[in-house]
């Protein structure tokens, strides 16, 4: 069974650090969009583990702390020698007046507001909150979360590298990673550009990168996913279906990259979703599986908010594509000819 893979992010001199080709994003246990009871958040993590589901992500901008602290209760349960967890660094969470919250897309949040902060300080006291809300130090990686320019423009992403540069964040992750704090160090980010960035300027081991590399999308193949291979650095694929449009398909109201989606993009996903009909296949197993092909990614990670929801995910990883369908993709112009492809993987696998 794939899901249950050894799959280091990086084997270099420093210890690998092993995950299963299956994820959990922790960002829908944070109250993502919808509250979340505490019960319903644990029996969601046990269903991850009970698939055997290894490698789990969240971060303290999740519900302002909530996701750490419903995964705080699951450590307790899971085998610390059989788990890898990341979370992130880069917000600071402060309490504050109830009209300060940000809560971003979460509801039903604590009473706290988000500080954006890459320097020396702000990573290790975000790493040191983040461990006191985990109950534990059984943080594997740590990745910089949303360093990059996002909805903040240009400005906003020189200010974080300069603090990670100039003003010792950078330092703070090294530091970290050689003490043994955490193993694997990178960034959690919306765009590949920044990650290609961060490894002209540092040593980094991988990156959580969501939905850059798609189905829809593979221009990361042009020199970004290339310079992982050599540089045997390995990326973790969020948001596989570019915000939800490559699970439900060209439906009204799909979205796209956070937001409507164009007739230019609906139109491309119905006709993918045509060649995975004609070859008996759903089209949210191969947007699932398309991006674990590539040798640089080593996990996919969609979310999931109840038990039902883990048990489809792991169901969609494991259905059978045959390579047909990856070859009509290619001839049809709706994946790139230089995009390699997953194995096939046969009924009984």
């Amino acid at each position: 069974m794939k899901l249950t893979k050894s799959n280091p992010l990086n084997q270099r001199t420093r210890s690998p650090v092993d995950m299963t080709q299956l994820g959990f994003g922790g960002a829908p246990l944070g109250n993502l969009y919808r509250t979340i009871e505490d019960s319903d958040a644990q029996a969601t993590l046990d269903a991850a583990w009970d698939a055997g589901i290894r490698y789990f992500d969240t971060a303290p901008q999740y519900g302002l702390g909530r996701s750490e602290l419903r995964f705080a209760d699951a450590l307790t349960r899971f085998n610390p020698d059989q788990l890898t967890l990341s979370t992130k660094v880069g917000r600071v969470l402060e309490d504050c007046a109830p009209e300060d919250v940000t809560p971003e897309a979460f509801v039903d949040v604590p009473q706290k507001r988000i500080i954006f902060d890459f320097t020396y300080d702000g990573i290790m006291r975000s790493y040191e909150d983040s461990i006191a809300r985990l109950g534990s130090d059984k943080i594997d990686m740590l990745f910089l979360h949303d360093i990059d320019a996002g909805s903040q423009g240009q400005r906003f992403e020189d200010n974080n590298l300069r603090e990670l540069f100039s003003q010792g964040g950078y330092r703070a992750l090294s530091e970290l990673r050689e003490a043994g704090g955490v193993s694997a160090i990178g960034a959690g980010v919306n765009t590949w550009q920044i990650c290609e960035r961060l490894l002209g300027e540092a040593d980094f081991d991988g990156f959580l990168l969501a939905g850059r590399y798609t189905l829809l999308e593979q221009d990361p193949l042009d020199t970004f996913l290339p310079l992982c291979v050599k540089r045997d650095v390995g990326v973790i694929l969020g948001g596989p279906y570019n915000s939800g449009i490559l699970a439900t398909g060209a439906i009204e109201g799909a979205r796209y990259d956070y937001a409507p989606a164009s007739e230019a993009i609906l139109q491309r996903v119905r006709n993918l979703n045509d060649v995975c009909a004609a070859h008996n296949t759903p089209l949210i197993a191969a947007a699932l599986q398309f991006p674990l092909g590539h040798p640089a990614v080593r996990t996919v990670i969609p979310g999931a908010s109840n038990p039902a929801e883990v048990r489809q995910n792991v169901e969609i990883f494991e259905t059978p594509i045959p390579s047909d369908l990856w070859s009509d993709l290619k001839s049809q112009g709706l994946i790139r000819q230089d995009a390699p492809l997953p194995e096939e993987k046969s009924v009984a696998s």
